[in-house]
């Protein structure tokens, strides 16, 4: 077992490759009274088309499908495990991502079991065609609850309008109409391709002995059986660099007009650290636009454009990356165009070296918070960890971003694939 400490952070880290592949990383908090646990795969809604395990042929499979499984792993040959868990005294759950899909428990007590419980549920697949068609119903009223959500079609109404044929365009519930076409023998043969261990990672945080945790681990893969895994083949996407729909307007059940205005940027860096310092590039000139000190906001503001519920902020993940811009406004087509003047203007935009020092440090702070909600930490390790990056770095990789690093994002603000969506209220 490796062990590494984190000098800036404070914090040791335990890492372990099991035989089976799978990688297993540890943060014992002794001070801590909880301990939460995240078992998470390199699959999420947008791995639509890949060759499944031990054929040759690429497929695609309804959207919706990776969110499917995620429900359906909770069923067990003598129970369900979510009521397992809660015998234990711990909470339990799952989310399926654009890119992971991750399962995770919540306890104060009985770690060992809790851990073992839940390497156990995750590494067996338990589905029927019976259970399947019984959680149908269920998942298409979730699909209509997002469907009636305003903030939600807002926020994917704004997505899909920027792509064409990627799969980051749907919902990650996918649709009525995909979800009627997914059954068991489909759940199994993704359950197979992408819940290898070698295509998974297991973070645990809190309060335990590193050493002791760490064995109960090795001894649970130990009593498994898993075949070698070849490398997974995604499908390729072609994916043009303009966007779909330039603008649209829906109405909804709304009181208030809500702006989405989005820019679509192309070539996502393959390095992992470029990657990375490019993301840190957005969210530090995110910091200096709009934040509440920034006298832009203030502008806006004070002109009644915008209010406590503007947004802003890249999303990139494996494979695309988009910026995004909103807000609830009573003056929507002035605030569209301001955002769309912005965007226009960002080219000239000229870097205060004193403000960009003070977002750093703020950003740096707001990191060491975040090392103490082990939600938090967990969530973050493994979302960058699938981009190979380690999530304990960050503080030090925030603190080597320079002018130059900001200057080189100011390109992207392109008008020319930016698209906006607006959620106007019902006209009686």
């Amino acid at each position: 077992m490796e062990k590494i400490y984190y000098q800036t952070i404070k914090e040791t880290l335990y890492h372990e490759v099991m035989a089976n592949g799978l990688q297993v990383y540890l943060m014992p908090k002794p001070d801590f009274t909880k301990t939460y646990g995240l078992f998470t795969t390199n699959f999420g809604s947008i791995d639509t088309t890949f060759v499944p395990i031990n054929e040759t042929e690429i497929i695609t499979v309804p959207d919706g499908v990776a969110h499917y499984l995620e429900h359906k792993m909770f069923d067990m040959d003598d129970g369900d495990a979510s009521n397992e868990f809660a015998k234990l005294g711990a909470s339990s759950n799952a989310f399926t991502s654009n890119t992971r899909t991750a399962y995770l428990f919540s306890t104060t007590s009985h770690e060992k079991a809790c851990v073992n419980l839940l390497l156990d549920f995750v590494q067996e697949c338990n589905v029927t065609q019976e259970s399947v068609e019984k959680e149908r119903g269920i998942i298409g009223q979730e699909i209509g609850m997002y469907d009636d959500n305003p903030d939600w079609q807002s926020y994917f109404g704004g997505v899909h309008n920027l792509y064409h044929n990627h799969p980051v365009r749907i919902d990650i519930a996918g649709t009525v109409e995909s979800i009627a076409k997914i059954d068991a023998p489909l759940l199994h043969r993704i359950y197979n391709t992408f819940y290898h261990p070698s295509n998974m990672m297991l973070f645990v945080a809190g309060h335990f002995d590193a050493d002791e945790i760490m064995e109960e681990i090795r001894n649970n893969q130990a009593r498994k059986h898993f075949s070698p895994m070849p490398p997974i083949i995604r499908g390729t996407i072609n994916e043009p660099a303009q966007v779909d729909v330039k603008s649209e307007v829906k109405m909804m059940d709304v009181t208030v007009d809500k702006v989405a205005v989005n820019i679509k940027i192309n070539d996502t860096p393959k390095d992992p650290h470029a990657k990375l310092k490019r993301e840190l590039a957005f969210t530090l000139l995110t910091d200096m636009l709009f934040s509440k000190s920034s006298s832009l906001r203030e502008e806006w503001s004070n002109q009644g454009l915008i209010n406590d519920s503007f947004s802003a902020g890249l999303t990139q993940e494996r494979d695309y990356a988009f910026y995004s811009m909103s807000c609830d406004s009573d003056h929507s087509d002035k605030l569209r165009n301001k955002l769309h003047e912005l965007i226009r203007n960002m080219k000239d935009y000229q870097i205060d070296e004193e403000v960009l020092e003070r977002v750093k440090k703020k950003n740096i702070g707001i990191l060491i918070q975040a090392f103490n909600s082990l939600e938090t930490v967990a969530n973050m390790f493994s979302r960058y960890y699938f981009e190979g990056i380690n999530a304990f770095t960050l503080i030090d990789e925030i603190n080597a971003i320079t002018a130059s690093d900001i200057e080189a994002i100011l390109p992207l603000f392109n008008d020319e694939y930016s698209a906006d969506y607006t959620i106007v209220p019902i006209r009686k």
